[in-house]
């Protein structure tokens, strides 16, 4: 569709808005790199968070009979419907207000959700699109390449934060391609890179109350230089960390997954025990 009609009028509707954070993407090697990276199936349930316009939806339709996509901006809303017709269904609406577990009923499927996502809100999509994990086959985005290095880190690695902890407790993860900045326009600062994730089957999961997951993790990141006995003190009551095997001079980085589970759990179980003793 190169050189067809509805593609000049798409390329010309309008500029990138800075206040949706808008680069689109319009490499071709890179489109198909994507598109090609999840193993679409023709049937399959796909859910596009800011198609923008079109360029990685046209590829997707090759590869699928239909799409949902999710675009704030109603400007592009009529160029989209006029160039993917029925085969795309749109919902204008803020992805941080979607509710995408009423779309994985209404597909009646596990959703396959691809998204170059907004820089500037990448962490809250990411968080939004947490606790419905088990609705999702996969997730495949773009984000800052920052922001995807954080979410694979290891611990040790300058960048294993929160953000890493939080994501692996809860998805397999691995970065699939790095992309330069020449690759969109208007061509971002910054390189970006394209992640899939994979949610944990229930069987593998092992925290036991996510809430509490993430007010240990949050607290322990709050002060990372840190050692470990002092960051989480507010848990002291709690918590055991020689029990887990955890030194207590450890900092938060050196700390890995698995160890924040267990805390967590331990902080838990520690306070569900002290409610019931009163």
């Amino acid at each position: 569709m190169a050189g067809s009609p509805a593609r000049g009028a798409l390329d010309q509707a309008r500029g990138a808005k800075k206040r949706f954070g808008q680069n689109f993407l319009h490499d071709a090697g890179v489109l198909t790199a994507i598109a090609d990276a999840p193993g679409l199936r023709p049937d399959d349930a796909v859910v596009e968070i800011g198609p923008g316009r079109g360029a990685l939806t046209e590829q997707l339709l090759q590869r699928v009979e239909r799409i949902t996509a999710i675009e704030l901006d109603r400007d592009l809303h009529p160029v989209l419907e006029k160039r993917f017709g029925d085969r795309l269904t749109l919902v204008a609406a803020d992805v941080l207000s979607v509710d995408f577990a009423q779309l994985a009923e209404a597909a009646g499927r596990p959703l396959r959700i691809v998204g170059n996502l907004p820089y500037n809100i990448s962490s809250p999509i990411l968080f939004h699109l947490f606790p419905l994990a088990d609705r999702f086959q996969d997730q495949l985005f773009m984000l800052q390449r920052e922001v995807v290095e954080r979410m694979v880190a290891v611990q040790g690695e300058a960048a294993y934060g929160r953000l890493s902890v939080m994501l692996q407790a809860r998805y397999a993860m691995e970065l699939r391609l790095e992309v330069p900045p020449e690759a969109f326009v208007p061509a971002p600062k910054v390189w970006s890179a394209v992640v899939q994730m994979w949610p944990l089957p229930a069987s593998a999961l092992q925290v036991q109350c996510w809430t509490t997951f993430q007010e240990v993790v949050a607290q322990a990141f709050s002060m990372r230089r840190k050692m470990i006995r002092n960051t989480l003190a507010p848990f002291a009551a709690h918590m055991d960390l020689e029990a887990l095997g955890l030194l207590p001079t450890l900092r938060p980085e050196d700390v890995p997954v698995q160890a924040y589970i267990d805390l967590s759990n331990q902080i838990r179980a520690r306070r569900m025990t002290s409610l019931a003793s009163r």
